[in-house]
Formats: structure tokens, sequence, C-alpha cells
């Protein structure tokens, strides 16, 4: 690794297996941004899993973050008034280090963001990661992977000769990410043999997912899901179902389905799940349509099966979730059952035996509105990670959390220690200007100390 002093955004480049990457000196912290770790899946890759970067030459220009994975606009905010660009091309990661030799052999920190499968980028500024680095003395990685329908649904029945695809492709993109880690982080300083992956909400649940994916094996030595939803994982039958669906919606036939998929706009395609994805919410309340497959062979079973039976990665696992996950939804992301109607229509599909066990937990139900948010956080969050960590606690080191603290506003305002709160805390935000904002109103020195805690 070298660098230069002279100014404070000063070059520093570094060889990784596929070439010479050159980054920026950011606040004192080395950055290299937008580091291709698979190739474009576009053109005859698109719905294929991802495949090697082709070695360049010269240097990479790693100064800024590479596009987001395909998705709505509105879901690439990085400012008031700014939005970053998504496209196709989208496997790129992010690595932050401090400046030093790479024989410091650092932690490493290899995170991956949330939105339901279907939104984010490793761009957003909370994910930014300078608080980890800094305090934690770690090396940070955060990734970009396939969402949606290009990441997320099974289009394999309708694959060709000509023509094939792959299932589980958001999946495989995060282990080709983590295996990039393998082989390059030591030359960021960072030691290969101690790699945290974590992640909150869909990122949680991709966490609890890789480690029940038989090619993640070795590429984690330890494992953290905030506020994972394992519900988002689909069984086959499912997910090639509301493929089928889906297909249906852009109006392709069986026959011509694979040359349709292979050059429809990506907008188109979003558009036709999105019609498909509004009938999934109404019809199967707390069911995504976006989410790993369990299909047989890049993912073998179910993860709880996994975590039960023991043949989930053994290695330790932090899990938690926060006081009321479910508040955030109906005001922001309403897909969850938080309402009764929801909640009635779930139990009449799943386990209607269950459902006057389950809402005596929860007090003025239905008339309570808060019951019900309250229901629908915990069964889709809270619930399964309890399973999941007493599942894997017989076989592997395993603590929870939760995560109760709100600033006042929050609290004010009936949100309290909602989803993707502790995000604030993890990545040390709670004196940048949105968690100051949080705390306008007071708990600014609590907010502060349990940041710190975190």
């Amino acid at each position: 690794m070298t660098t230069s002093d002279t100014t404070n955004d000063a070059a520093t480049a570094v060889r990784t297996t596929d070439g010479l990457v050159r980054g920026i000196r950011s606040d004192g912290l080395l950055a290299f941004r937008g580091i291709p770790y698979a190739a474009p899946p576009v053109g005859p890759l698109r719905l294929r899993a991802p495949q090697p970067v082709a070695p360049w030459e010269g240097e990479l220009d790693a100064s800024t973050y590479g596009d987001a994975a395909v998705q709505p606009r509105a879901y690439t905010r990085t400012g008031l008034r700014t939005f970053h660009p998504s496209s196709e091309n989208a496997l790129t990661l992010n690595v932050l280090a401090k400046p030093g030799s790479a024989s410091a052999k650092r932690p490493v920190m290899v995170f991956v963001h949330g939105g339901a499968y279907s939104i984010g980028t490793s761009a957003t500024p909370i994910y930014g990661g300078e608080s980890l680095v800094r305090r934690g003395d770690v090396v940070y990685v955060s990734i970009n992977y396939r969402l949606g329908a290009l990441g997320y649904l099974d289009f394999t029945r309708f694959a060709t000769p000509e023509r094939p695809f792959d299932s589980n492709l958001g999946l495989r993109d995060q282990v080709a990410a983590l295996e990039w880690v393998q082989r390059n982080i030591a030359a960021f300083g960072g030691d290969p043999d101690n790699v945290t992956v974590f992640g909150e909400s869909a990122g949680g649940d991709a966490v609890t997912t890789l480690m029940a994916t038989p090619a993640a094996k070795g590429l984690f030595a330890r494992a953290i899901a905030e506020s994972p939803a394992p519900g988002l994982v689909n069984p086959a039958g499912r997910a090639q179902r509301w493929a089928a669906d889906v297909v249906a919606a852009l109006g392709a036939d069986p026959g011509d389905a694979a040359a349709v998929l292979s050059t429809c706009a990506p907008s188109d395609l979003g558009r036709a799940a999105n019609t498909v994805s509004a009938s999934v919410v109404s019809e199967s309340p707390g069911l995504s349509l976006y989410g790993p497959m369990v299909d047989g062979d890049f993912l073998p079973r179910p993860p709880i099966e996994a975590f039960r039976d023991g043949t989930a990665h053994r290695v330790p696992l932090v899990i938690g979730t926060n006081a009321r996950e479910g508040t955030l939804f109906p005001r922001f992301l309403d897909a969850l059952p938080t309402n009764p109607d929801r909640i009635e229509t779930m139990f009449a599909r799943t386990d209607p035996d269950a459902r006057d066990r389950v809402v005596a937990a929860y007090p003025g139900y239905p008339e309570d509105a808060d019951a019900s948010v309250n229901l629908g956080g915990d069964i889709t969050f809270w619930w399964p990670s309890i399973e999941i960590a007493q599942e894997h606690s017989e076989y592997a080191p395993t603590y929870m959390y939760r995560f109760d603290y709100a600033p006042r506003l929050l609290r004010t305002l009936g949100f309290d220690a909602t989803h993707g709160l502790e995000l604030f805390a993890v990545f040390g935000l709670a004196k940048s200007p949105v968690g100051t904002l949080f705390s306008m109103l007071g708990g600014r020195r609590g907010f502060t100390a349990v940041s710190d805690a975190v």
C-alpha cells in the first residue's frame, strides 16, 4: 500500500488480484469505492450467476461509489436533493481503512445493506463506516448486490439452451463479494481469517441465509444479524409461481419468455414485478415477492432447518431486534401484517389454531392499533430471531440483544425504537445531522451514550 500525504485527498494505490485500484484519502482514512467484484451482469450475463472480473490494465479509479442496483429512483436518495445513479452494472464494493502497512491484519467487517431485497445502496451516507474504522480499528467493506426482479426472482423454468438462467442471484452476488474479500483484503490491511459479515433487515436475513449456504463456508469467521426477517426466504414452488406471474404481467408467453426477459427494459420488468408484489402483499400478508429461494442446490434447504440440525456454519452469531420493529411500516413501507385485516388473513392462511393464543399476548387487539403494529413487527422480526438463536446456540456461541432506546422525538411521534434505528448506534451517528434531528426534543446525551456502547 502506498500513500501520499501532501493533500487531504491524496490518492492511494492498492494492487488487487484483478488490477491496480486508486482510491482517495478521505478525512484521514483511505477510501476505495466502486471496486468491481464480479463482471457486469448485463447482456448475456443478465439473470446469470456472477462471473469473474476481466483484469484491467493500468489503474482503476476507485474514488466514487459504483451504481446502485436497479430500483425506483426515489430509494437511491443520498441527500435532500441528490439521488445516486442505478443500473444493472452494480456488482461493486467499497473498502475503508486506516492508513498503514498491509501487514497490519486488522479485523474485517463486511456490511450487507437492507431494503426488502428490492431497494438500497452501499452509497447511502448512513453506511459510510467511518466510526467503525476509527474506533473499532477495523477494515470496513460495504457491498452492492442485485435487487428486485433481477436479483431475487427465479426465472430458471423459462431458460433455454441458448439462454440459460440461474437462481438466487443476489445471494450468489453476496458470496462472490465475500470471495473477493478473501482474495484481496490483506492488501488493504485486513485479516481474511477474521471477517465478520453483518447486515440489517434484508441484510440481516442475508447473513442468516449465508450461514446456511454451503458456498459461503469459510468466507467469514463470525456473523451479526440485525432485525433479520427469515420469512423472506421462499420455497421453490412459491418463488417459481410468482416468477411465472411476472412473466405473464410482462405480456410474454412461456415460449418467448427467455427472449423477453433477456432484452426487456429493467423498468418494464420492475413494473410487472410491482403489480405481482402488490397482489402478494394483499393476499398473503407477511410474504414478499423478493428473497432467497430454497432451490435445493445453492441454498439446499430452509435456513431455520439448517440452524436446527447444526448444518448451518458454526460461527459465533450476534442476533437481535428493536423494541418496536413494526411502527415504521404502516407509515413508510406498508407491507407487513400490522393491521387487523392483514393479521386475520395471515392466520387464516397459515395457522388458524394459533390465532387466539398469539393475539392474547397483545392486549387491546384488535381495537388498539399499537397492538396490531407490535404483533406484526414481532412476528416478522423478533420471533424468528429468537428461534434462530435457540437453534444455533446448540452448536456455536450465540448472543442476543434488544435495542430499546429512542430519543424523545421518536417517542413523541409514536415510532419509539423502531426498525433500523440501531443503525445510528452501530455506525456511530448520534451526532450526525439526522441523529441531531432525532434528539432535537431531548435525549442527545442518552443517544450518544447508547451509540458509544454499541
